[in-house]
């Protein structure tokens, strides 16, 4: 497969088992495997059968690791799932140009839209995962990633979308446009900011007979607008469940509009930029707008 991004740093186990080794003796000898994903960020790894390690791919997700480190201890005696723990930070080193993390393993399986063995569980869930991050009442959280206005993205969405229009792709064009547009008319987030995680895609979840066991990915924590902690709506849980999973999270129409809107630009956006390298985001992607168009 090709490389998703410019830039993107050449990783394999045997580069993580001479970092591992060089820094972290204690680990030296455990086993190292690779580990699918449908991750855009950082390719990882298993070691031995209580650690992850994560290593940014290109040099753009080197700043998220302080996020992680400084966030996380706080938010998980908050929250009602288990979330990363970081184990260590690693260094620049063995021909590898940047920081890089060892995260305690956490059990459990990636969900896949389409697939799900118990929705109506896995709705209530992830709907009270996202109400109570929400009201958190931490101070000083830095801005979000997708906790910003709508508009903000509203020309790479657009241009996404005319790029998807000259593709082979069986997509409306016409439609994702008035359908972006409708969500753009809805008035933006006026009130305090508030805790998302705003990356709640199926590959940042893990789940255990039927039940989310654990959120993943805490790279573009921050505050402000929650609609962005809607996507789940429309990018995993079956259409038969999301009045549920809006009735769980509490959120007026407004927001419900908006996290749709940020549902549609993440999946044009996403779809032309991997649709030749991760299958995983890209068959997500089409799920989404599938969704989206079709009510």
């Amino acid at each position: 497969m090709a490389k998703m991004h410019a830039g993107e740093a050449e990783i394999d186990a045997d580069l993580v088992r001479r970092l591992v080794e060089g820094q972290f003796p204690q680990w030296a000898g455990m086993s190292i495997e690779p580990l699918v994903s449908g991750g855009t960020v950082n390719a990882l790894y298993r070691l031995g059968d209580g650690l992850t390690v994560r290593l940014p791919l290109t040099g753009a997700g080197v700043k998220d690791l302080e996020r992680e480190r400084r966030w996380l201890p706080r938010l998980a005696p908050m929250l009602p799932v288990t979330i990363p723990t970081v184990v260590a930070l690693g260094e620049p080193g063995a021909g590898y140009p940047w920081a890089w993390s060892v995260h305690r393993w956490i059990d459990g399986e990636t969900p896949v839209e389409g697939a799900l063995a118990e929705p109506e569980v896995l709705t209530r869930d992830l709907g009270t995962f996202v109400r109570v991050l929400r009201r958190l009442g931490f101070e000083g959280g830095p801005v979000a990633y997708r906790g910003v206005p709508l508009a903000t993205v509203d020309v790479y969405t657009r241009e996404a979308i005319e790029e998807l229009r000259r593709t082979d792709e069986p997509f409306d064009a016409d439609a994702a446009m008035a359908a972006w547009e409708e969500s753009l008319a809805v008035p933006p987030w006026k009130n305090a900011p508030c805790w998302v995680h705003s990356d709640l895609m199926p590959s940042n979840l893990l789940v255990a007979g039927g039940r989310l066991t654990a959120v993943l990915d805490f790279a573009t924590l921050g505050v402000g607008d929650p609609a962005c902690d809607l996507i789940p709506a429309w990018n995993l849980l079956p259409a038969s469940c999301r009045d549920a999973f809006r009735e769980t999270v509490d959120v007026d129409d407004a927001t419900w509009a908006r996290g749709r809107g940020w549902a549609l630009s993440m999946a044009v956006v996403q779809l032309p930029y991997y649709r030749g390298t991760n299958p995983v985001i890209s068959a997500n992607a089409r799920h989404v707008i599938g969704q989206v168009l079709g009510g």
